[in-house]
């Protein structure tokens, strides 16, 4: 293959990578989706292919199988390739009879359920006094730490939360018309204790318009630039070391706050308002209500080992 070949066929894949990309709107499931894309094209490269065909595709997800990947990452990436598909068909860039072949590509079955991980009450407290009240991101990872379990958002709205968005209703503080996933629009009530942390933060920073939470230099000061959702995703590592609950992620917290929130009483339906779920049983699956490990059944069971 020539070298002019070369380039056309990869200017030809990252235009179509490109209109799988813009057409997801949740920046999580487009970074998740450009990884899947390139680590595919990297595995197309390595030995001959009959093209982009339903025996490639299919080749494709026996060789993720043999990696020993887990069910969920294979669906990940099978739904990007499918997604691929679909875009290449619209375009007029791939045959539809053969973009419907890809898409009957069976995927792999997720069998059981995954519990989670979440943090007890005690646990939470601890996390919300990890950080160095004394300093200003002291004063800024705790007001955020605050946020993610106390109101449970996303590490993405976190990132994106503004000040016209913490408003007044029915007497009470809330987040206001907070775009999620899928641009579902949601309202979301405020603990005291969260609007406490965060207005410590805003006071200290001297901050009161635009983007909530900002970057902190080395000069415990103020950066320029708003705070992405890897920054959210990384501070909490330190953190969590520190509580004694090493491996937390953004996402167990939000779990927490479901968790939480159930424990002292909430309903259900109340808490799938509260997190932004589409569906009941998303909610349900957060609070892993369908097995109880706290009463345990088998905790019945009257035997000794000594």
């Amino acid at each position: 293959m020539s070298d002019l070949m070369v380039v056309e066929k990869i200017a030809q894949w990252q235009r179509l990578k490109t209109l799988v990309l813009d057409s997801v709107s949740s920046p999580i499931t487009r970074r998740v989706y450009n990884m899947a894309l390139d680590e595919f094209l990297h595995w197309f490269q390595q030995a001959p292919r009959p093209g982009f065909t339903k025996a490639t595709v299919s080749a494709w997800r026996v060789s993720l199988e043999a990696r020993g990947l887990g069910s969920s990452s294979i669906i990940i990436r099978m739904s990007a390739i499918r997604k691929l598909a679909t875009e290449a068909a619209d375009n007029g860039l791939l045959a539809p009879a053969m973009a419907d072949g890809i898409r009957r590509v069976k995927g792999v079955k997720s069998i059981g359920l995954r519990t989670g991980n979440w943090l007890s009450l005690r646990q939470a407290q601890a996390l919300l006094r990890a950080p160095d009240a004394a300093t200003l991101k002291g004063l800024r990872d705790r007001a955020i730490l605050a946020i993610l379990v106390g109101c449970g958002l996303r590490r993405s709205e976190v990132a994106s939360l503004k000040f016209a968005h913490i408003q007044l209703r029915d007497g009470r503080w809330c987040i206001v018309d907070l775009s999620g996933k899928h641009r579902r629009i949601r309202t979301v009530p405020m603990p005291t204790w969260v609007k406490v942390a965060i207005d410590a933060w805003t006071s200290a920073a001297r901050i009161d318009d635009g983007y909530v939470f900002w970057s902190v230099n080395r000069a415990d000061r103020v950066g320029g630039t708003i705070l992405s959702e890897k920054v959210v995703w990384q501070l909490i590592k330190p953190y969590a070391e520190t509580a004694g609950v090493p491996g937390i992620a953004p996402h167990d917290l939000r779990r927490t706050c479901a968790k939480l929130c159930r424990a002292a009483g909430g309903e259900l339906e109340q808490i799938q308002l509260l997190l932004g779920h589409a569906s009941v049983q998303t909610t349900e699956r957060y609070l892993g209500t369908r097995q109880d490990l706290v009463h345990a059944p088998n905790d019945a069971i009257k035997l000794r080992a000594s």
